[in-house]
């Protein structure tokens, strides 16, 4: 059976460059802006948007990569503990299916109190089971429950997403 695309290279690009520029605009007055990706593909766009972001504003943008199982998230480790006490957090992932994984991603920062924590992912399924909202989503897609969204990437570029 064939993949259906719903999102292709061009497109993908397109909707991270607005995405950046949505993060400016809600970020204008930060210190500093820490992307935090969760491995892979959300550590390939958070990359991603940590370029953008230097192209488009001078805040200074840290980026550091989250690790877990998003089968079984019990452990989470971060790449990098800088002080994240008074920062803007940004959890980037490049599918929001049930909002489990963005929900465990957050735990390393709630020790800490930072200044605001958001969330990002290129593509969003509507079926959330936990309590989790994206703040910036590339494209919402409303899936049955036994569909699934795949992203692609190469490398440090998005290639696109698909559904099966």
């Amino acid at each position: 059976m064939p993949r259906k695309y719903i999102l292709d290279q061009d497109t993908a690009k397109k909707k991270l460059q607005r995405m950046a520029y949505e993060i400016v605009e809600n970020n204008l007055d930060a210190p500093k802006i820490i992307l935090a990706g969760i491995r892979e593909n959300g550590s390939v766009i958070a990359t991603i948007m940590q370029q953008l972001l230097q192209q488009i504003v001078e805040i200074p943008v840290e980026l550091l990569h989250i690790s877990l199982d998003k089968k079984n998230p019990g452990e989470v480790v971060l790449s990098a503990q800088p002080d994240f006490n008074g920062q803007v957090i940004i959890i980037i992932d490049d599918v929001a299916n049930s909002g489990k994984t963005m929900l465990y991603a957050m735990q390393p920062f709630l020790s800490y109190h930072p200044k605001k924590m958001q969330t990002l992912a290129l593509v969003e399924r509507t079926h959330k089971t936990f309590p989790v909202n994206t703040d910036y989503v590339g494209l919402s897609v409303a899936t049955t429950l036994l569909e699934h969204i795949y992203v692609e990437t190469d490398g440090k570029v998005v290639t696109g997403a698909y559904l099966e």
